[in-house]
């Protein structure tokens, strides 16, 4: 009655994992998000800058950076929602794996090559 036990929410490692990845993922698209904002304000001032202000006048050269910006932005949507669910999370773990169970592999023949070494140095000794 006097003193009640706190309740704490443990949050495992499987959730925390998953809340971890729904937050970079979140960071990504409100970068792609933003990106393509100041992408239409960007474009809209070069058009601004080359017709209005007449910088540049006798050569429409916004068409060139507003292709070239729209270029690198079909690559950060690219990267976004396409690179990320072939080369995601998943796959970088399953990549891990493989790598740390090669390491390991050769640590094993390394051990045994130490082990053999020292056999046949042994042997030698006693000879």
């Amino acid at each position: 009655m006097w003193f009640k036990s706190k309740k704490t929410k443990k949050v495992d490692e499987e959730q925390y994992e998953l809340l971890k990845n729904a937050e970079a993922r979140i960071r990504q698209k409100k970068r792609l998000y933003n990106h393509f904002v100041i992408f239409l304000i960007g474009s809209i001032f070069l058009i601004i800058a080359n017709k209005i202000l007449k910088y540049g006048e006798q050569y429409n050269w916004f068409v060139w950076a507003i292709t070239f910006w729209a270029f690198l932005f079909v690559i950060h949507f690219f990267n976004v929602f396409v690179t990320h669910r072939f080369m995601g999370k998943e796959w970088e773990k399953v990549q891990r794996e493989k790598l740390v169970e090669k390491q390991k592999a050769k640590i094993v023949k390394i051990e045994k090559d130490v082990e053999q070494e020292f056999l046949d140095s042994d042997l030698n000794k006693t000879e």
